[in-house]
């Protein structure tokens, strides 16, 4: 029986977030000095205490779920769990990283900081997630809101669960064009930027020029990557799938698939909430899911 570790991105974050793991974790109090020293604030307070608002600011929501997925993944490991691939949601891909050796915690500490800066920055866009629209019907959808400006998918997360990102016009068409076509809900995301859209191209450009001079190393395990939805261990095979992930689609459903067809059959999502948790139920009612 294979065992999958996947990792949460942003959205999951909440006060409190890390405080349980940090009580059972010796090592904690050691990542949470390193986390601050690198990021020039006091991450574990803001974590621990709020306020909510300052939290969930994508400055600071993107090194918060790493640091608490890191934390739950020591923890983990810790208790004598084992792990034969790795997966994270967007955000969540760094932590995989780290997980799977290829990177150090530091220096994806790092690497999140700046991603959170230039997404922070960005040009102004929107997204919205449309549930219950056929597959099929997707490509309809974009097409006609075209005609409003740049619109793509940005996270096929689940079968019937698309998230598209573009300018504000284009996105307001696709949530009509997807509604007349038949889905049952379309809402807009509490974000100000089209991540994982055309828009974050300059964003895009400065990380991969930092991912590219990262101190990457070989993988210990399988990392499945957003932007390919395919397992790789190579260090450079990991930076090329990791470059584009700031302007392309997150294919979370085609990676948990794939990661059953290699294999897994129980997956536990490690960080904050249970995101990824109702995904994968989602994608597959027979695998096995929990949360650490």
């Amino acid at each position: 029986m294979k065992t999958a570790f996947v990792f949460p991105g942003q959205g999951s974050q909440k006060v409190g977030m890390g405080a349980d793991v940090s009580e059972s974790l010796s090592s904690a109090g050691a990542v949470w000095s390193l986390a601050n020293a690198v990021l020039g604030y006091d991450l574990q307070a803001l974590c621990f205490d709020g306020p909510e608002e300052d939290l969930k600011n994508t400055l600071h929501a993107q090194p918060a779920l790493l640091t608490v997925g890191y934390l739950h993944f020591l923890r983990a490991c810790e208790e004598g769990r084992e792990y034969d691939m790795v997966a994270g949601h967007s955000l969540g891909e760094y932590t995989a990283l780290v997980a799977a050796g290829a990177l150090e915690f530091e220096d994806a500490l790092r690497l999140v900081k700046r991603r959170a800066e230039l997404m922070s920055h960005a040009p102004s866009g929107a997204m919205a997630a449309l549930i219950g629209l056929a597959d099929e019907k997707l490509d309809d959808v974009l097409t006609s809101a075209r005609e409003q400006g740049v619109v793509v998918a940005a996270n096929f997360n689940s079968p019937g669960q698309i998230v598209v990102s573009g300018e504000p016009a284009a996105v307001e068409a696709a949530m009509s064009a997807a509604k007349a076509q038949g889905a049952k809900i379309a809402v807009k995301l509490p974000v100000s930027g089209a991540f994982h859209s055309p828009l974050m191209k300059e964003a895009g450009e400065e990380m991969a020029s930092l991912i590219e001079a990262a101190p990457f190393r070989d993988a210990r395990v399988p990392v499945y990557s957003n932007t390919t939805a395919q397992a790789a261990t190579a260090a450079s095979d990991l930076k090329s799938a990791l470059v584009p992930q700031m302007t392309g689609a997150v294919n979370w459903s085609q990676s948990v698939t794939n990661m059953i067809a290699d294999g897994s059959i129980q997956f536990v999502e490690l960080g904050t909430g249970n995101v990824l948790t109702g995904l994968i139920k989602r994608i597959d009612k027979k695998v096995a899911i929990e949360n650490a």
